[in-house]
Parts: structure tokens; C-alpha cells; sequence
């Protein structure tokens, strides 16, 4: 059987987190100047990503998606990534379902191929972590799947209710396809998320990554429409996948660079709020509320 993500929902209880009553700032603040405007003045204020936490993954077609590997929430299946794609197990995958308003998923579509050797085949459930001492920088508006949410230090968003923490299911966001409970996904079978957030599956799956550069190479593609839930119904729809590679793996001159936006920094506040709260002269009423996957983190590419 495919493995496959059902669309079906999780009713989760979560009181909703009260609106912050603070003035807007006098001066008008949009999101994409305050991002522009970081870069030469404060350097600070961003951190590279590890080269061993970028995944690239090559199409036929000459297009790329870049990944961000969450390894610090989901070690082990991040691990069992980077052995797949050392492996070459990629290198003949393809993208073989894409569902509108979902997930573009791609892997081994016969499920027929043994898996990569030296993998964890049962990862354990790396699908939340007690909540001491990750969050560091806190989102203070309300969120409608979680009581508490805001970002690590090292640019991830969290979502949590006081005890546990998770990763949300953003746009964007890359998770590991499995099938029934208890089984968690090895890996090889990945999703992103190209619609509204499904968080719903919060909670309930692994959350591995983000992409950070190419995303339309996924989000843009034809929709499939087997078995409603966009299966590609025939074999010739697959996008077929020429190579994966982990950015650590390439010669130093061929790798490509990424910083991300502190959470800690005064400018990702700044930003925060811009997202929240958009300002005159179009926008005219305040939300003074902002849905945790409408805060990406930014990240930029840079050259070294």
C-alpha cells in the first residue's frame, strides 16, 4: 500500500491564545523592507544553515529544490535522509502524487525497492519533544491549533501547549509519508506541504525540513487525480528525480550557502509584527493576530 496522508481531521482542543493589546508602531512597518534592510546593517542579526543540513534534490527537467533537514527535532529520520540519498536511492524516485491544497510527495512509487542499507527501518515517533528549553523567542499572538507557539534559536517554528513542542505543518514545510500507526516512515517517501497548512497532521507525523529555494518546482506541477488523493493514475505523470545530494557531499566552490533570520534578533521582531500587523495606507484595520505559519522565518542565499 502507498503510503499515503489521508485528509481527514483531528479535532484538537486548544484554547485559542489572547490577542496582544499593543499600539502599532508610529512608523509604518512592512515585512520585505525590514528583511532588505537587515542584510547590510546588522550581520548579526543571521546564521549560516550547516552545509550537512541541505538537501538538494535535482529533477529531469533541470529544476532543483533545496531542503532544509530539521536534524535538531528529527534526528533520526534526518539521518536515515542523508544515508538515502548517499546511497543513490533517489536517483531513480520520482514526484508521483501531488494534491491540490496538500502535499507533493515523491519516493519510490512501486514500493517495491528495498530499502537503503544501514537505515533505521522504525524510526521512533519524532513527532513532538517536551517543551523545556527550545522555544526562545515566543509568538505573542493566537494561534488556532496550539496554545503557545513561537520559534527556536536556531529558526524553526514551534507550536506546544506547555508540555510538548512540535513542528507545524506549514507551507513549505517536508514531512515522511508512512503508512498506519505504529509504523513512523523510514524517509525515502517525503512530502511538502503546497496549500493551506494541514495542521491537522500535527502531531501526527514526522516534519523534517523546510524547502527554501525552489519551491515551485513542486507547488506548480499538474494535479494527479488518482484515488482523491492525487495519485498520478499513470506512470508517464511521474516527475522523475536524477539525483539527491546532501550540500556537505559537493565540492566546497559548488555548494550552495544559507542564512536564516535570528528569532533573537531586534529586526525578526520588527518583522513579526509587520506580519501581524500590515499597515497604511492600505491596510486599514489592525488583525492583532497572525496564524503561526504566516511567520516564516526568512532565510536568504548568500555567497561565500
Amino acid at each position: 500500500m502507498i503510503k499515503l496522508l489521508t485528509t481527514a481531521l483531528f479535532a484538537i482542543p486548544m484554547s485559542a491564545a489572547s490577542a496582544p493589546s499593543a499600539v502599532l508602531s508610529a512608523a509604518p512597518i512592512a515585512p520585505a523592507p525590514i528583511v532588505q534592510s537587515a542584510e547590510p546593517a546588522v550581520p548579526s542579526g543571521w546564521a549560516g544553515i550547516p552545509d550537512d543540513d541541505l538537501m538538494l534534490v535535482d529533477f529531469a527537467d533541470g529544476k532543483r529544490v533545496t531542503i532544509w533537514m530539521a536534524s535538531g527535532f528529527a534526528p533520526v529520520h534526518v539521518a536515515n535522509m542523508r544515508k538515502i540519498a548517499r546511497a543513490g536511492w533517489w536517483n531513480d524516485a520520482s514526484v508521483y502524487r501531488v494534491q491540490d491544497n496538500y502535499v507533493t510527495q515523491w519516493g519510490d512509487a512501486t514500493e517495491s525497492k528495498p530499502a537503503a542499507a544501514g537505515i533505521v527501518l522504525a524510526p521512533p515517533a519524532e513527532y513532538e519533544w517536551s517543551a523545556t528549553g527550545t522555544m526562545l523567542t515566543a509568538n505573542p499572538y493566537r494561534d488556532a491549533y496550539a496554545s503557545v507557539t513561537g520559534f527556536s534559536a536556531d529558526g524553526w517554528p514551534l507550536a506546544g501547549d506547555g508540555k510538548q513542542q512540535w513542528l507545524p505543518h506549514c507551507y513549505g514545510m517536508v514531512g515522511v509519508a508512512r503508512n498506519l500507526a505504529p509504523d513512523t516512515g523510514t524517509g525515502g517517501d517525503l512530502y511538502a506541504v503546497i496549500g493551506h497548512a494541514p495542521r491537522h497532521l500535527d502531531r501526527n507525523i514526522a516534519v523534517v525540513g523546510r524547502v527554501i529555494e525552489g519551491m515551485a518546482a513542486l507547488s506548480a506541477l499538474p494535479r494527479g487525480t488518482g484515488g482523491g488523493l492525487g495519485l498520478y493514475e499513470n506512470p508517464a505523470q511521474r516527475v522523475p528525480i536524477v539525483r539527491v545530494t546532501i550540500a556537505s557531499d559537493l565540492p566546497a566552490e559548488n555548494r550552495p550557502h544559507f542564512e536564516f533570520m535570528k528569532p533573537t534578533s531586534p529586526d525578526f521582531a520588527r518583522y513579526l509584527e509587520g506580519r501581524a500587523n500590515r499597515q497604511p495606507p492600505f491596510f486599514t484595520v489592525p488583525a492583532h493576530a497572525v496564524d503561526l505559519c504566516n511567520l516564516p522565518v526568512p532565510v536568504r542565499a548568500v555567497k561565500r
